[in-house]
């Protein structure tokens, strides 16, 4: 590698690290386009310090509380939670794409987003959304991703080993069949002419970050930071995999442990991301492919590097619904903004030489 090329590499951590700062801090401060606002970059910032305790309290006025709510109750959260919930998908895509030794691979291709889907709705069909603190409706969505990671992995074992191929495979056969009954639920919803469930459960199946709150980052924040940590140690295997898996072996790396630590974490980020944002496309399969354009195959890089890209596309997509497209649900961006741009990929042959 020339020594310009790395040169290039080194920098786009700290480029996406600022971008992320600059579009978290323009998501706060900024209202829908028709309503005029005005709260000002400053004004966010203090708000944000205020509550970190950095800095003392100034004088409250109507206009500086209603400010207040809004940065710190409502934009901030929604925000951090769009933040790590796009890092999380882009983090499961690389791992995926990689274990899988398939470049169509995405976290929701193993079937454990439809089963947190089926989860969630469930909830809602009982009209359960207020059990347990509000924190019913994701708590399914999470237990029943999980499980669905465990049937899948089940079906995919075969004398005591986990078939990458056969993998995928039970998870496009067992999200299809849930998916299924996810829209039958909606269709019962629609039949009782309960609108507000059928909506909702519709916003977990579009994805959407709208009502993001404090909990819903506290909730996400345990397991996303196992799953990453799980992800982030494995650069080593990832690398020695992509040689193949007698290769791998050869070089002392336990395959089927891997494949279990591979599926576990993977599966447990994209629950967490579920539970919380609802289904999100895109992200975890055209990600990663940029990622590898940026800067190469290595996993050491690829990782973080997808992270803060999966970030920044979440971002500053759901800044784009709710300024100017009338809070539209986030899922529907992703998929318009990742569709055209994979199919650049696949024109300029990224995916064959991935």
């Amino acid at each position: 590698m020339h020594r310009s090329q790395w040169d290039l590499k080194t920098l786009v951590l700290p480029l996406l690290s600022a971008a992320v700062l600059i579009v978290l801090v323009m998501d706060l401060f900024m209202g829908p386009a028709e309503i005029a606002t005005s709260i000002t970059p400053g004004a966010v910032v203090h708000i944000v310090m205020h509550h970190l305790h950095l800095e003392p309290a100034r004088a409250t006025t109507s206009s500086t509380l209603v400010a207040d709510q809004i940065v710190w109750q409502l934009r901030l959260p929604r925000a951090l939670c769009g933040l790590a919930v796009g890092m999380l998908l882009a983090l499961a895509g690389v791992a995926f794409q990689s274990f899988l030794m398939n470049p169509l691979a995405d976290p929701y291709m193993v079937g454990v987003s439809a089963g947190s889907a089926l989860g969630s709705a469930t909830v809602v069909l009982m009209g359960g959304t207020a059990w347990l603190s509000g924190l019913a409706q994701p708590a399914a969505a999470f237990g029943a991703g999980l499980a669905s990671m465990l049937l899948i992995t089940a079906l995919a074992r075969i004398n005591g080993r986990v078939s990458a191929q056969t993998f995928l495979l039970a998870g496009i056969v067992l999200g299809t069949f849930v998916y299924s009954i996810t829209r039958l639920i909606i269709a019962i919803a629609n039949r009782s002419n309960d609108t507000g469930k059928s909506n909702a459960i519709l916003s977990q199946l579009l994805g959407s970050l709208q009502g993001a709150t404090w909990a819903d980052l506290l909730l996400l924040a345990p397991f996303g930071i196992l799953g990453s940590f799980l992800l982030l140690r494995s650069c080593r295997e990832l690398n020695l995999m992509a040689m193949g898996e007698e290769t791998a072996s050869h070089l002392g790396v336990n395959i089927e442990l891997f494949k279990r630590r591979i599926i576990t974490s993977g599966s447990l980020v994209t629950a967490a991301t579920v539970s919380v944002a609802g289904i999100i496309g895109f992200i975890g399969m055209v990600v990663p492919h940029v990622g590898r354009r940026l800067v190469g195959p290595d996993h050491r890089v690829l990782l973080p590097v997808s992270m803060l890209l999966g970030g920044l596309v979440l971002l500053l997509s759901d800044w784009f619904a709710r300024v100017y497209l009338h809070e539209l649900e986030v899922g529907v961006v992703t998929s318009l903004i990742g569709a055209p741009i994979f199919c650049y990929l696949l024109r300029s042959r990224l995916v064959s030489r991935w």
